[in-house]
């Protein structure tokens, strides 16, 4: 098939506006025309040519190198292969009339080879599909990519094609959800301004019935309540985009990746705060809490305990509040993984749930592989409880269920992780002390080491942290006395004038109050003073006085 370079003036006769072409008086400039190709391309199945054509070269190199691209690209497609032949022909006169840049021959290539569609209208969805089905990790975290997926990015944005998505889509879809949130909580406050209205109106009475009746036949008709995506889930959509992306990248399928670009609302992680007398009482007035992460006091801990010291699972409570276990891992933690008599425990497995199905996984991560150290009390703790167990295996006899768990239900069954949240819970408010989550214990064990003055290493290694850095951001809620410490041992270090003059000052008013006391007591030997007459003292005068 035929093809060629040529040079082009775009030149024009400032009368007629016609082209000059040849004619143009500057035309032998070496830097006044540009350049151009033009390639036929095989015919269409109607008969009707077509062909590829661009300019605006600056040489005749570049030309040429170009013009050598299409050829190659043009000899991809075997002679014996019509279908590939008219593959590649349509998509280089698409790119002819997008003046989109030529696509790269071993790409060109691995698509053909591959099946796919050389013209790049690969969408967003049909990236994603692909992409969460080769992935390969645990269940939870494949959930909640298809979620992220299902939810948020095919609605907005899956009709794309991937090659052409940019930044300003992603800004315009977080925009569209933070609109959507609006909307949400709009419709979640008629609704429940309609279910509080309907709650004044009294059962008796047909009239009554009647408005209730069709008050309930409103409601049924409004939106019902939903939850809005708040920052950290708009994060997890962004993250779950940009990971996808980038290995579109990997597969030289796209160049550039627009969800490392897009800039979304900041996610601040709230901080530990601690249950202080002052915010207990503010609890009790208002029931609010002061922060979604609160860590209990040594004492309000220790209340707790003692509080559910009869419960069936103490020992889990006990294990979460000092030694800092996750939920899951507490609920998966093998008898055969823990060493009462070395006095530790390995957390190598842990109970996740999948909707409300539980599912036995490996650690959350790679550093959640560790060795933690029991004290004396908790493996008298865990002890008991085995022997407690124990009993409970001879009362079952052979409806027993092996599950090789320290924690079990009372058949031996596995625990859900869920109803075991919800149980401390009840526990919580049964106990009367101020509310905190099941994960918070963990984050008290984590307060309680630290206020203990053990290494931030070795906290972060028995909270199964990556790096002290994550410890110190989350898990580090400084206790009230701890920082009064912390404050006087601080202050003491800096030799202040005017603290030694007040000082000074101090132990002088001491000792002028101490003298004044004991000139007022009888030179100071604590009895009162005797009180003496005139005439006694005219009877002792000596003489002469």
């Amino acid at each position: 098939m035929k093809g060629s370079t040529y040079r082009r003036c775009s030149c024009r006769d400032p009368k007629t506006g016609k082209e000059l072409g040849t004619s143009c008086p500057k035309r032998n400039s070496r830097n006044h025309c540009t350049y151009s190709i033009r390639q036929e391309l095989p015919s269409r199945e109607d008969g009707s040519r077509r062909s590829l054509a661009r300019g605006g070269y600056g040489s005749l190199k570049a030309a040429q190198a170009d013009l050598d691209h299409v050829r190659a690209l043009l000899g991809l497609a075997e002679s014996d292969d019509p279908e590939g032949t008219e593959l590649i022909a349509e998509m280089l006169a698409e790119v002819s009339r997008e003046r989109s840049p030529l696509p790269e021959v071993e790409e060109t290539r691995r698509r053909l080879n591959a099946g796919q569609d050389l013209i790049g209208s690969l969408t967003v969805t049909e990236w994603l599909d692909r992409w969460l089905a080769g992935k390969r990790i645990r269940k939870s975290g494949l959930n909640r990519y298809e979620t992220d997926i299902r939810v948020h990015l095919k609605p907005r944005i899956g009709s794309r094609r991937l090659d052409r998505l940019r930044v300003s889509h992603l800004s315009e879809m977080f925009t569209d959800i933070r609109d959507a949130n609006a909307q949400i909580l709009e419709d979640n406050a008629q609704r429940r301004a309609a279910i509080d209205e309907m709650a004044t109106v009294p059962w008796k009475g047909v009239e009554n019935r009647a408005r209730r009746k069709a008050m309930k036949a409103a409601i049924d008709e409004m939106p019902p309540f939903r939850r809005i995506t708040g920052p950290a889930t708009r994060q997890h959509v962004k993250a779950t985009l940009r990971a996808s992306l980038n290995d579109a990248i990997g597969q030289q399928i796209i160049t550039f990746n627009p969800a490392t670009h897009v800039e979304i609302d900041p996610v601040r992680k709230p901080k530990a705060l601690v249950w202080t007398d002052e915010r207990v009482t503010k609890w009790e007035q208002t029931g609010e809490k002061p922060s979604p992460v609160m860590v209990w006091t040594p004492q309000q801990t220790g209340a707790f305990l003692d509080f559910v010291a009869e419960d069936r699972l103490y020992a889990m409570w006990h294990l979460i509040a000092f030694r800092g276990l996750r939920r899951g891992e507490a609920c998966g933690q093998p008898w055969s993984e823990t060493n009462l008599d070395t006095h530790s425990l390995t957390v190598s497995s842990q109970l996740v749930q999948d909707g409300w199905g539980i599912e036995a996984s490996d650690p959350k991560t790679d550093s959640g592989y560790r060795v933690v150290a029991l004290d004396d009390d908790t493996v008298d703790v865990l002890k008991r409880y085995r022997e407690r167990q124990g009993q409970d295996r001879e009362k079952w006899g052979t409806a027993w269920v092996e599950t090789g768990h320290v924690f079990t239900q009372e058949d031996g069954s596995w625990l859900h992780p869920g109803k075991v949240t919800d149980l401390f819970e009840r526990l919580v408010a049964a106990s009367g002390l101020p509310p905190i989550r099941l994960h918070d214990l963990r984050h008290g064990a984590a307060t309680l080491m630290l206020a203990a003055g053990i290494d931030i290493k070795i906290v972060s290694d028995t909270l199964g942290h990556s790096d002290t850095r994550i410890t110190r951001d989350i898990y580090q809620s400084v206790l009230p006395h701890v920082g009064k410490n912390a404050a006087e041992a601080t202050a003491k270090l800096v030799p202040l004038q005017r603290k030694a003059e007040e000082e000074k000052a101090a132990r002088k008013a001491a000792k002028s109050a101490k003298k004044a006391k004991a000139t007022n007591t009888g030179k100071g030997n604590g009895k009162p003073k005797r009180k003496v007459s005139p005439q006694a003292k005219a009877k002792h005068r000596k003489p002469g006085k």
